[in-house]
């Protein structure tokens, strides 16, 4: 047992057992360990709640409790009371494993003290209540990702607590609303928001700036820690599981994206995943990098349970040939869909087999996650507005950024006054829609594309933390929100028919003899999807009976800039074939939905996607008569 005594307090300290890294409250006190090479000088520091003043500082004993973590045991020590840093090799640091931070609550603010930002030693108690995670499998869940900050601090957002967990916590309606049951967080754990970064000679504008904004939190971290500048109270602990709890409650699933770098500890990994399910109640990661580890934390049992996104995953090593988990945890998500579906969408040559390819996937295995936008690339409003990327603010002379964007302006770069323009412009990005949410995977929509937000054709704002960033919500609050309306009921209109977004993958075959396969292509000619190459139509129609449900779906596709006239598959008799949407009107309510009058071919505009459904009929005559009585007026 040792002591040190300052001119206010003695605390007596002993060396420890290894329990866990971190700060660990035990029945005599708190233990604190860290991994510290061997011969490195360590000591903890610990300051009184509040203070920036060093209250004690304890070195670490020199023999290592395990390999190179040093334990040490601060005796009787108040925890609620105090807060701390580890000094190692003479430079003042925070405990990667802290559960909090203090003095990191303003966003962007530089730190010129060492001893401002100190660590927080307890999480508190917390009464979940009756929170139970939604479990949301991945072919039912309609995914949303967005950054905290950015989601709710532009002035029109309508929330009071701007930019905050409780901010997003109020816009827990806006989301049920649209129909939205999974949210996927950017980083919204401790890291620094400013770095330095080295002077190029061709970037002269940053000679005067030494330190960068990082807006988006794909840097180095305190991964146990959720990030207090994203909390309206000084509790971002306790406003986190708020907010977890509200979305469970809500049927909305709770998932974070977390960004390892290179060479950052399996075990850290593992126990920061882990900390976050069971005191979070964290719903799913998507973890940016290290495919090896992430494919063994799919392994591990403890995440049987736990969603798990990833750029890929061989799903036969990790869960054994022809053997399929009962419940999939893991998901792919990569740039295949968004490249394939942008080309098909500006009207490419050669690409409509990749994207019925990429419409009908559905891995047996595992999910997949499909998205049009990212926060890495331009908004859905700037891929039909911009051609070029124009990064002119992020003071990197426009050399930042995804080079190839797959966009089309619809005829003038940037924002138009043109009606014609608009309208094209407004009925693609309907059309992006379709694509995206009637696909067979998991959409996944990037916060604001719903509300036609914009960044100026920024396609990199990892830097700006300003209007350009943040999701205006302007247009939506003054009522211009017809794409909200469109989307909120496609999303409605997936759901309501299971055929859409089946656990497997369709197979096109007639696995039930019914006389119609589950799904099937189709052209000029029924039952032929002519693949040609410079072919940009294609319907594809989907056989209701293979999830349960009695109608038939055929969405008609023409991306090209002519219209054309496509061939319907012959369906039983007492079927007919109604408009249930398409992008240049809408979707149409059952009531209002149009039955066609010829059954055998349809005309569909340029660039625009027809939804029919083939739906019985219990009186065919009387509806026939309807419709000549409706031709005849």
């Amino acid at each position: 047992m040792s002591r040190l005594t300052n001119e206010t307090a003695t605390y007596e300290y002993e060396a420890d057992e290894f329990r866990k890294l971190g700060a660990v409250q035990t029945k005599d006190g708190v233990s604190f360990a860290a991994a510290v090479k061997k011969k490195v000088p360590a000591s903890l520091i610990l300051y009184r709640k509040g203070s920036t003043e060093v209250a004690a500082e304890i070195p670490f004993p020199e023999e290592r409790a395990i390999g190179e973590v040093a334990v040490v045991k601060v005796k009787k020590l108040p925890a609620a009371r105090f807060e701390y840093n580890l000094r190692i090799d003479g430079k003042v640091v925070q405990d990667p494993y802290a559960k909090a931070l203090q003095g990191t609550q303003e966003f962007g603010a530089e730190i010129q003290d060492e001893h401002a930002v100190r660590c927080v030693i307890s999480d508190g108690a917390y009464d979940w209540e009756d929170d139970r995670n939604p479990q949301i499998p991945y072919e039912d869940a309609v995914m949303y990702s967005l950054h905290v900050r950015g989601f709710t601090k532009q002035k029109n957002s309508g929330v009071r607590h701007k930019g905050t967990f409780l901010g997003l916590t109020e816009k827990v309606e806006y989301l049920k609303a649209l129909g939205i049951n999974q949210i996927k967080l950017m980083p919204a754990y401790e890291f620094k928001e400013l770095e330095t970064v080295p002077v190029h000679a061709d970037y002269r504008k940053l000679e005067d700036l030494p330190k960068r904004m990082n807006y988006w939190g794909y840097t180095e971290a305190c991964h146990f820690a959720p990030k207090s500048a994203y909390a309206a109270t000084r509790d971002p602990i306790r406003e986190f599981r708020d907010m977890v709890k509200t979305m469970h409650r809500n049927g909305i699933e709770v998932l974070m994206e977390f960004y390892f770098p290179e060479g950052t500890s399996p075990r850290y990994v593992v126990e920061c995943l882990q900390y976050w399910v069971e005191a979070y109640h964290v719903d799913g990661f998507h973890v940016m990098g290290n495919q090896v580890l992430c494919n063994l934390i799919a392994e591990d049992p403890l995440f049987s349970g736990t969603k798990l996104i990833n750029i890929y995953f061989p799903v036969e090593e990790i869960y054994g040939k022809k053997q399929e988990p009962d419940y999939r945890t893991v998901a792919e998500c990569n740039d295949g869909f968004l490249i394939d579906t942008r080309r098909f969408l500006k009207g490419d040559e050669d690409c409509l087999h990749s994207f019925a390819d990429r419409m009908r996937r559905n891995p047996a295995g595992s999910g997949l996650i499909n998205y049009i936008t990212n926060h890495d690339g331009f908004t859905l409003c700037d891929l039909v507005s911009y051609e070029e990327r124009h990064n002119e603010e992020n003071g990197e002379r426009n050399r930042d950024g995804r080079v190839q964007n797959y966009s089309w302006n619809c005829g003038e770069e940037g924002k138009s006054r043109k009606k014609k323009i608009l309208e094209l412009r407004a009925r693609q990005m309907r059309n992006a829609f379709c694509m995206l949410l009637l696909s067979a995977a998991t959409p996944m929509i990037l916060a604001g594309d719903e509300i036609e937000n914009s960044q100026d054709g920024n396609n990199n704002p990892y830097c700006l933390d300003n209007e350009i960033s943040w999701v205006n919500w302007r247009g939506y609050k003054a009522g211009k929100s017809e794409l909200f309306q469109f989307v909120k009921e496609l999303i409605a209109f997936r759901k309501a028919h299971p055929i859409l977004h089946m656990k497997k993958e369709l197979c096109m075959t007639d696995s039930l003899s019914c006389g119609f396969p589950d799904i099937s292509y189709h052209g000029s000619s029924a039952w032929y999807g002519d693949f040609d190459g410079l072919n940009r139509k294609i319907g594809i129609m989907y056989c209701g009976q293979y999830a349960g449900e009695d109608d038939f779906i055929y969405v008609a596709y023409n991306m090209h800039w002519m219209e054309h006239s496509f061939a319907l598959p012959r369906i039983p008799k007492e079927y007919r074939w109604f408009v249930a949407l398409d992008t240049e009107n809408g979707v149409y309510p059952e009531s209002e939905q149009q039955m066609l009058e010829n059954e055998r071919m349809v005309r569909i505009p340029e660039r625009t996607v027809t939804v029919l459904i083939g739906r019985k009929q219990t009186d065919v005559k009387e509806s026939n008569r309807a419709l000549q009585n409706d031709h005849e007026a």
